[in-house]
């Protein structure tokens, strides 16, 4: 992942942090690889050694980093050295995908306004686990994800970008997430493009797209 997609324009720096099985890491690996994404990934960061989004990055020649949250005494030293590692890359854009871990107001603050998160639900409904159980349960008839910068608040940051996807007679948790899942394969690489084109910012809570609101 050393090439710049565009010539006139540096690749966006940018290190992912997660905790499963990398498919959104994946997609964004395509994408760059594709000439569609101008970014590069210095690094995958993961809080367990066993996840397949690792294998995703090594196979891809990125660099990986393994901070396992259960060797630390408390949320804040495990976020402290978060930072640190983070950090000694540089990057400008910080993209939680599939990251399991509740952030301290410290690591929020220290990247407010340069990290985004996708969340499996349309925000405001269904912040936290099993969104697509909670859906199903309440009867909706639309699903979907959200892509926002990230906040103190527990998927609560000012909102990017949604998508919806139908909610079918039949459907079950898998099939409905799988279904959510296709679409945040093309939205994530989307918003990190807008990102890197900077076309995208965040002034005070308010998300511009060429300079009006979203």
């Amino acid at each position: 992942m050393t090439e710049d997609n565009n010539s006139a324009t540096p690749a966006l720096p940018i290190v992912v942090l997660l905790s499963g099985s990398g498919s959104n890491l994946q997609a964004i690996i395509n994408h760059i690889t594709e000439g569609r994404l101008n970014a590069r990934i210095m690094a995958v960061i993961s809080n367990r050694a066993d996840a397949f989004g690792l294998q995703r990055a090594q196979q891809a020649g990125i660099p990986t980093e393994v901070i396992e949250h259960h060797q630390f005494d408390s949320r804040e030293s495990f976020d402290t050295q978060l930072i640190k590692t983070i950090d000694k890359y540089q990057p400008e854009l910080i993209v939680l995908a599939g990251f399991m871990r509740i952030l301290t107001d410290e690591f929020v603050n220290h990247y407010y306004g340069k990290m985004i998160n996708i969340h499996p639900s349309l925000l405001p409904k269904y912040r936290g686990l099993h969104t697509h159980r909670r859906a199903l349960e309440a009867g909706d008839i639309e699903h979907g994800l959200s892509i926002h910068f990230v906040s103190s608040e527990l998927d609560g940051g000012p909102v990017i970008l949604q998508k919806t996807v139908p909610v079918m007679a039949g459907d079950t948790e898998q099939i409905l997430a799988q279904r959510v899942l296709t679409e945040e394969h093309k939205a994530y690489p989307k918003v990190i493009q807008w990102i890197a084109e900077k076309r995208l910012q965040l002034s005070g809570n308010q998300v511009l797209l060429d300079g009006k609101p979203v």
